[in-house]
């Protein structure tokens, strides 16, 4: 080691400080390396996250087989009481189509141009924001875009249920889950009263040759009530309807409904009946009696 500039200094060498070449490989050691704190991922992480999906999988199909999603009932796009819901993770997509710039001459807009935005966006997403910062706070853009479409999807949905409420208030209709239970607690009180839930009375079609049960077959009411007036769907039954309601009752339920059924009159019309025919369907259904 050298302090000055003379030709006759002495120079010590104290060590090499060149780096020095690797002649072989950086590999990091495998699993093997650390017992009991890792595995290999094929076969054994893999197999055990199989196994995993298949418990998750058998408790679906089980929940499935003892709670079986109940059928609705039919839709009659003719009905003008009838109120479109879709699931409740879609209600946010379903009011923001209820707006005018995005629905009628902009529907195209509405259901692939701003989706498309979005998904494209969460696509796009790991291209475009190539930060190593992973903190909320630190990602002001991002952070923000990603709480204003939570908070957009959140208010729609609460609109649009407060729309679905208001709607059924103003047409009084009653939900189907409602109408369903109500139905099952008549049920059970019918049976009560008939012995304590033993076989029931068997009730027959009355005039099931008259031109009335012809008409009844090319009536809507055929496809909530069914061909033998049992109810489907969860339908009450019109056998022994005309124990309840008479002619002149039946004929006001067809034309402004009854307990959440809208109005069928111009459903029946549509379908090629008549008022004269109406009025025989009125009168033959009046003749469904128990006794």
């Amino acid at each position: 080691m050298a302090h000055g500039h003379k030709s006759d200094e002495k120079v010590v060498y104290v060590g090499d400080s060149r780096v020095k070449k690797r002649t072989k490989p950086l590999i990091p050691p495998d699993y093997s390396a650390y017992p009991g704190k890792s595995e290999a991922f094929i076969p054994n992480f893999l197999l055990k996250e199989w196994m995993v999906g298949v418990v998750v999988l058998v408790g679906f199909l089980v929940l499935v087989i003892q709670e079986p999603a109940p059928l609705g009932y039919p839709a009659d796009p003719l009905t003008p009481g009838f109120i479109p819901m879709p699931d409740w993770y879609f209600l946010f997509l379903y009011q923001f189509l209820k707006y005018p710039y995005v629905s009628g001459d902009w529907v195209i807009l509405g259901t692939l141009g701003v989706p498309g935005i979005m998904f494209g966006a969460l696509l796009l997403a790991p291209f475009l924001d190539t930060g190593k910062e992973r903190r909320f706070y630190r990602r002001p853009i991002a952070s923000a875009l990603m709480f204003l479409t939570l908070i957009s999807m959140v208010h729609l949905t609460i609109v649009s249920w407060e729309h679905y409420e208001k709607g059924l208030e103003e047409k009084g209709v009653v939900p189907e889950h409602i109408k369903r239970e109500r139905e099952r607690h008549e049920q059970k009180e019918a049976a009560k009263a008939g012995g304590g839930g033993g076989e029931q009375k068997t009730v027959a079609i009355v005039g099931k040759d008259e031109p009335g049960y012809e008409i009844y077959q090319k009536a809507t009411c055929v496809q909530c009530h069914d061909a033998n007036l049992k109810g489907k769907f969860g339908n009450p039954s019109l056998l022994g309807i005309g124990d309840k309601h008479d002619k002149a009752q039946i004929l006001d339920i067809i034309n402004n409904g009854y307990n959440g059924m809208g109005a069928q009159a111009n459903a029946l019309k549509a379908k090629g009946i008549t008022d004269a025919e109406i009025d025989q369907l009125a009168e033959w259904l009046a003749k469904q009696k128990k006794a």
